[in-house]
């Protein structure tokens, strides 16, 4: 690997992980009052305290823009992997309108449809990242643990705290 394509490829990961982070700061934007939020609502017995998630996230997030980066990289451009990077986008964006919908608007049942499509949305990328580069996929196998477990989440507290969700 010359130096220029050392260059390249680390200038990819920067890039990736800023697209990744920018998305997780649209989402999180909508829940800087969320622990006041949070604290008010009836959870499941099993629910995490709040603090937990900042950091399950932060390290999920690293995971998926290494992943991106790592099918870009295989592909050698966007374009080469279109579809796959196009279907991590698209679950970029649900991704940051979950947080709008549960803790910036209260909407519990639009979050969770919003969590069916992110599902849906991440398995569909595990896949198509699978297929060009193995690695990437197995990276976003616990951010698809973690979503389904947000869907179940969801529900249970949705469902618990009708007259503020």
């Amino acid at each position: 690997m010359t130096a220029h394509d050392r260059a390249r490829a680390f200038k990819g990961l920067i890039v990736w992980l800023l697209v990744t982070f920018v998305a997780a700061g649209i989402g999180s934007a909508a829940s800087m009052r969320a622990g006041d939020f949070y604290q008010q609502l009836v959870r499941p017995g099993w629910a995490p305290p709040a603090d937990v998630f900042g950091p399950v996230w932060t390290v999920l997030y690293v995971l998926m823009a290494i992943a991106a980066w790592l099918v870009w990289r295989r592909a050698g451009s966007f374009a080469a992997a279109r579809t796959a990077l196009t279907l991590y986008l698209a679950q970029l964006v649900v991704n940051a309108l979950w947080s709008w919908l549960f803790f910036g608007w209260h909407m519990g049942g639009a979050a969770l449809a919003d969590l069916v499509l992110m599902w849906v949305l991440v398995g569909a990328t595990v896949m198509a990242f699978w297929q060009i580069r193995p690695l990437a996929g197995a990276l976003l196998l616990p951010y698809w643990a973690w979503v389904t477990f947000a869907g179940a989440l969801n529900y249970a507290t949705w469902q618990l705290n009708p007259q503020l969700l």
